[in-house]
């Protein structure tokens, strides 16, 4: 059980880090120091780089946390409210969703999008860019929030 622990805690550091290192490091640097063109390239290959590792860690989470609630006591069920701490779990599993879903949006939908503007770089529009831009840090800011959120949750399961 406590490697079980260990990989999830390690899924948990490595995705959450990664958005905190983006949100509060890298992008502030990164609009102080780069062109909006550069901006969005330096993004673009840096989510190349960190999506394999959120994937990895999505899936990882999901099946340790599987286990971790097969073996826990407090498990009544997967919609159970009757406790304070299936109440936390349910909170953080939806929120875990809603992080997935918008993890999904980056990947598939704003990262190619931004790929796409910028193969056509001479005639790249500008206001399309910034627009882009603006999309992938909403994107980035609502994962770390939620990721947050889910830490309170599970501290608040652990507390019960």
């Amino acid at each position: 059980m406590a490697v079980i622990y260990w990989l999830h805690m390690l899924a948990t550091v490595a995705w959450i880090g990664s958005l905190a290192a983006i949100n509060l490091l890298v992008l502030p640097a990164a609009n102080r120091t780069l062109k909006l063109v550069d901006q969005l390239s330096f993004i673009a290959a840096l989510q190349k780089r960190l999506e394999p590792v959120a994937w990895f860690s999505i899936g990882l989470l999901l099946a340790t946390g599987l286990f971790q609630l097969s073996a826990n006591p407090h498990y009544d069920g997967f919609l159970a409210t009757s406790t304070q701490w299936s109440l936390a779990i349910l909170i953080k599993h939806g929120l875990g969703i809603i992080m997935v879903v918008v993890s999904a949006i980056q990947t598939w939908e704003v990262i190619p999008a931004i790929h796409r503007t910028l193969m056509k770089k001479e005639s790249a529009d500008a206001d399309e860019l910034a627009k882009l831009q603006r999309r992938e840090v909403i994107l980035l800011r609502a994962n770390l929030i939620l990721s947050v959120l889910i830490l309170g949750a599970t501290a608040f399961a652990r507390a019960s």
